[in-house]
């Protein structure tokens, strides 16, 4: 089974794919829009692409493509601890630095440990952790260093200058299985830490207590939401989607009644998927 994911290798989103998916083919992809793209065409079956962060909050990018493309559902969801080291090329030393690269997540989780040791060195946005490592450790003669983690300093063959720089101990980052498939991803292997439904909600029209209206749904049905989050359209200030985390296992009754409800004062509902969240290692 070929499974898309954020790469290049030795990205955070491969040790997470690599622990879900231990027996099948990784094909790493640029970019999130890439990940998605190879689920619809067909590339690959699923994918596992980032959704969260403890600190930096939601991707946004992983959200607007759930949106763009209707066809791809969520099967799991997955939680992994995440820890970020500066290194550089074994032939410069940190002193030489002029430049230090990373994914945009990254530097700001690092924001403070770079800015008390590091203030006067520029930090450049790179497209992942792992890109950034690659590209120091292909240009020794550019005095750069990069923020990765353990597994791209031993990929790449980088000297590690200062370990857990991120500025918060407690730095998780949320993972989702894409597919075009109606399966509920299941491991025996990993810790199951809850269950949940994913959906996208489009409100009818601008109107006084028209979330209101939505979230009435869930709350005269008590059902907890654990995430409520807002997405421009792009069509206007103002114009939102939202995207909604209902807690619990699936039940037809209960759930199955909430999305007619939904239907009814002519919200639009992309509905997509029940299924697990599991814990990682880092």
């Amino acid at each position: 089974m070929k499974i898309a994911f954020l790469g290049p290798h030795a990205s955070f989103t491969q040790l997470a794919a690599a622990q879900l998916f231990p027996d099948d083919e990784l094909l790493p992809q640029a970019s999130i829009l890439d990940c998605f793209g190879a689920v619809e065409s067909g590339d690959a079956l699923k994918a596992v692409v980032p959704l969260e962060n403890s600190i930096e909050g939601t991707v946004s990018m992983t959200l607007d493509y759930l949106y763009k493309t209707p066809s791809v559902k969520i099967e799991a969801e997955a939680v992994m601890p995440i820890a970020h080291h500066l290194m550089i090329h074994p032939e410069n030393s940190i002193e030489e630095i002029e430049k230090i690269y990373s994914h945009p997540q990254a530097l700001a989780q690092s924001f403070h440990f770079l800015d008390n040791h590091y203030k006067e060195i520029p930090k450049q946005d790179f497209s992942s952790t792992a890109a950034a490592a690659k590209f120091v450790s292909e240009n020794k003669e550019v005095k750069i260093a990069a923020v990765a983690n353990q597994f791209a300093a031993n990929l790449y063959g980088l000297n590690i200058v200062n370990r857990n720089i991120q500025d918060f101990e407690q730095n998780h980052t949320r993972f989702i299985i894409i597919s075009k498939q109606q399966n509920k991803y299941d491991n025996s292997q990993l810790e199951t830490l809850g269950e949940k439904s994913g959906m996208l909600i489009t409100l009818p029209e601008d109107h006084p207590g028209g979330l209101h209206q939505v979230l009435s749904v869930f709350a005269w049905r008590k059902m907890n939401l654990s995430k409520i989050e807002s997405r421009t359209l792009k069509t206007g200030l103002g114009n939102y989607f939202f995207f909604i985390n209902v807690e619990g296992p699936w039940e037809d009754v209960l759930h199955g009644n909430a999305l007619k409800e939904l239907e009814s004062i002519n919200a639009d509902v992309d509905f997509l998927g029940n299924y697990k969240e599991f814990l990682l290692e880092s």
